[in-house]
């Protein structure tokens, strides 16, 4: 009998201990805050393409493979400059090749994954590059990499 009510406050004691875990989340996420502290995002090659092409087939309205002027977000916008035939369409190969060139750009150290400091460093440079050339900051596929949510880690090309 003695022995069942050590065990009862002993495991007592332990549960006491445990606490609320979504309050401590919720504290650890009001001092993040508070502290200004913005968690890095890494996204991968594969996880970055996937959501190129769904980008992809969003714009793509008429589904027919190809984006023309008139599905693209705004006139004058950068995603034509992906047409290398030049037949006034962006094809869904010359989308994927482009996108990739990009992240391959963006990846600085050449890992697989782009963190959100590598792309903050990519745009920089684009901006300042584009700061002398007059061309649109139109961001559409760079800034992807900052909308990708639930990264699963690196992976390697």
């Amino acid at each position: 009998m003695r022995a069942a009510w050590v065990m009862a406050a002993a495991l007592g004691a332990v549960l006491a201990g445990c606490g609320n875990r979504a309050e401590k989340v919720a504290q650890a996420d009001a001092n993040a805050s508070a502290a200004g502290f913005v968690p890095p995002a890494v996204t991968s090659r594969v996880d970055f393409a996937g959501a190129m092409e769904r980008r992809f087939r969003t714009l793509d309205r008429n589904a027919d493979d190809q984006l023309t002027a008139d599905e693209l977000p705004r006139r004058g916008s950068r995603i034509m400059t992906l047409d290398r035939n030049g037949d006034g369409a962006v094809s869904q190969i010359e989308w994927s090749e482009g996108t990739l060139k990009r992240f391959d750009q963006m990846d600085l150290n050449h890992d697989g994954t782009v963190t959100s400091e590598e792309e903050a460093a990519w745009r920089a440079a684009r901006d300042k590059r584009e700061a002398g050339s007059g061309s649109p900051a139109d961001s559409v596929i760079g800034d992807t990499v900052s909308n990708i949510a639930g990264n699963a880690g690196p992976t390697r090309r």
